[in-house]
């Protein structure tokens, strides 16, 4: 167990970035396991290592210590039920990472004890940078949340949060949160080319400013707020931008959108059951 077998039900993106994170670390192909219906994705996946591919949930799920749920929420309570028995067999950890689908939602299948730890990861683990959230069922054990925190520190940060609510939150956070910023990013570059540069000169230095800005951020040994005045002259140019920004009270638009994120994450989970 200190090397887990890992099924993966659906090969998907996230999934693909998973396997590839876990490859990176170390981890041997023959330990991962994987299934998805479409076989242009067992085939992508394929490509990052000799894993162990299946033709059914069932059978990559067989011999598995952890399944990984990469399905869509709208399918998810096909794919707990086709791993249940196996999930059973091995008191195997299911970790689900399909927004909006509650932990007792999927016991429904499973049973009302098994061990499953949700997650909220977002895209940028597509690049092994990505920022995820991890909830954990009472019938979590130690060993089973730290195979679970190594697994998504594969392709990012792992925080863990204190209630299954806190995921909502999350979600309109990080698991949304690179939309916001890409909208930002199309904004800045639509306004400097209206002020007279070119659109490929634009966007080189809309992207290289938001990656440098993000980096000096995560090294700085200061908060954000001293990086921003450090930033902003007396007077000066930005200064006048900032103003400009909080008078068009930025803050509220933000707080807004992070508000109907979370209302939406709690609709879903509602409607899907």
């Amino acid at each position: 167990m200190n090397t887990p077998r890992i099924a993966f039900i659906g090969a998907g993106n996230m999934a693909t970035s998973i396997v590839g994170g876990l490859l990176d670390s170390g981890h041997p192909p023959q330990m991962l396991s994987a299934a998805d219906p479409f076989p242009d994705s067992l085939a992508k996946l394929a490509q990052l290592g000799p894993v162990v591919v299946c033709k059914s949930n069932a059978e990559a799920a067989a011999n598995a210590d952890v399944i990984i749920l990469a399905v869509k929420p709208q399918v998810m309570a096909e794919a707990t039920a086709s791993i249940a028995r196996a999930a059973a067999s091995n008191d195997a950890l299911v970790i689900s990472i399909a927004a909006g689908v509650t932990i007792d939602a999927m016991q429904l299948h499973l049973g009302s004890r098994a061990p499953v730890v949700r997650c909220m990861p977002n895209t940028p683990a597509l690049l092994g940078c990505g920022a995820s959230a991890l909830f954990a069922s009472a019938t979590v054990s130690e060993l089973q949340k730290r195979h679970a925190q190594a697994i998504l520190a594969a392709v990012g940060i792992v925080r863990w949060v204190p209630t299954e609510a806190s995921l909502d939150t999350v979600t309109a956070l990080s698991g949304s949160g690179p939309a916001y910023y890409f909208l930002m990013m199309e904004a800045m570059i639509d306004a400097a080319c209206k002020l007279g540069l070119d659109r490929e000169t634009a966007t080189e230095l809309t992207i290289q400013t938001a990656l440098g800005a993000a980096r000096m951020a995560q090294e700085s040994d200061v908060d954000l707020v001293e990086l921003r005045r450090r930033v902003t002259s007396p007077a000066g140019t930005t200064e006048r931008a900032v103003n400009s920004l909080e008078d068009d009270q930025l803050r509220t638009v933000i707080a807004r959108a992070m508000q109907a994120a979370q209302d939406r994450a709690v609709e879903m989970a509602r409607d899907l059951g």
